[in-house]
């Protein structure tokens, strides 16, 4: 009966193991589920000592969240090269956009995150378990995308939160993951966010990660990941009426910065890439 014991583990061990080295979509989607369940554990094991610490919601509480999210870079072999950190050194609150490309972001975030920063999220992660309870108590700031016509009233809150808690807050203006290579267009939400603040916006690119991730492919492996933090955006001067033109000089100047760091030749598109 022993025996039995023995070879089932052998099995339990040995076969996910062969199917990694003869299965690339096997290999992915086994490193896809390791990824959420080291997420699951983390928040885990975050969660009680941000408890300890701060005794509840609190943007402090990113700090820990931080250090932790820090060690899994290690277990799926990358390796992130920063640019322009001083940038993020600036008194008070601002607005920080950089590109969405999977949920490999969250490490890339935790990575380079300044003191005082918190993510804007879907209001959905908060019942996610105990990832959800670990952005609850990092002071993420949920929103209901379904209210979409009370858009503008949901971004004033926001603002109020920013410069009454002298917070940054961490947006995609992409709206969505996107790992095609590109950008897609810019929604506005996050300039009109800095626009109400009255605050600076930071705009960070992250380099392509189609050479080492890539679901279509089923490819997921190591890799060198380029970020670049670029210089404040000052707003002091813009109106309502200059949103769009401000979303799209973002945004081109993102792209260009996404396809240096992404050892790409940088093709023009059109202007007015923005969306609503």
């Amino acid at each position: 009966m022993d025996l039995w014991w023995v070879f089932l583990y052998t099995m339990v061990i040995f076969v996910p193991f062969l199917l990694i080295q003869i299965s690339s979509t096997f290999k992915f989607h086994f490193k896809i589920i390791s990824y959420c369940i080291l997420c699951v554990t983390l928040s885990t094991l975050a969660a009680p000592v941000c408890l300890l610490k701060n005794g509840g919601r609190t943007v402090d509480n990113m700090r820990i969240i931080r250090a932790f999210v820090r060690t899994m870079k290690y277990v799926f072999g990358l390796r992130y090269e920063v640019k322009g950190l001083e940038n993020f050194r600036i008194d008070g609150p601002c607005v920080i956009v950089s590109n969405h490309q999977s949920v490999l972001d969250m490490m890339g975030l935790m990575e380079i995150l300044p003191d005082r920063c918190v993510q804007i999220a879907k209001r959905e992660l908060m019942f996610a378990g105990s990832v959800g309870l670990i952005t609850y108590l990092g002071g993420v700031i949920y929103i209901n995308r379904k209210q979409t016509r009370d858009a503008k009233s949901i971004m004033a809150g926001v603002a109020r939160a920013m410069t009454d808690d002298n917070l940054k807050v961490w947006v995609y203006p992409e709206g969505t993951r996107n790992n095609s290579g590109d950008l897609l267009p810019f929604k506005k939400g996050a300039f009109h966010l800095a626009l109400q603040a009255k605050v600076p916006i930071i705009p960070v690119v992250y380099s392509s990660y189609t050479s080492f991730y890539d679901r279509k492919k089923s490819l997921f492996s190591g890799g060198i990941i380029k970020v670049e933090i670029l210089p404040k955006i000052d707003i002091s001067g813009v109106k309502e009426a200059d949103i769009a033109d401000l979303t799209d000089r973002c945004f081109h100047e993102m792209r260009r910065v996404f396809f240096r760091l992404s050892g790409k030749p940088y093709t023009p598109i059109k202007q007015n890439a923005s969306s609503k």
